[in-house]
């Protein structure tokens, strides 16, 4: 089980960096399709340009995932974990400023 959420979290790593490094080629392809003025032609040909970029470095590829677990699904981004850990921390008193809610 641990082999695996690292693995998860090194992909996700992983495709966020090809995404970064694409980013600015991947827009400037995108601005190129969707400008009406252009010949037909020329917006064919980025638009081949776009396919021949990697699937990975599209930014909807990528996904929140807990650093602890490598769960996808309940992650809080602003503490980038899941719901779960987060409660067992917040409940142990691991997390500074974090207190259960009573009245």
């Amino acid at each position: 089980m641990e082999v695996r959420r690292e693995n998860r979290n090194i992909h996700d790593n992983q495709r966020r960096q090809l995404a970064k490094q694409f980013e600015l080629k991947r827009n400037l392809f995108k601005a190129f399709l969707r400008d009406p003025e252009l010949p037909p032609e020329l917006r064919e040909q980025q638009q081949y340009k776009l396919a021949k970029l990697p699937r990975n470095s599209s930014f909807t590829r990528l996904r929140n995932r807990c650093i602890f677990t490598g769960r996808s699904r309940g992650v809080y981004q602003f503490f980038r974990m899941s719901r779960i850990v987060f409660r067992e921390l917040a409940s142990k008193g691991a997390l500074a400023g974090i207190k259960k809610a009573s009245w």
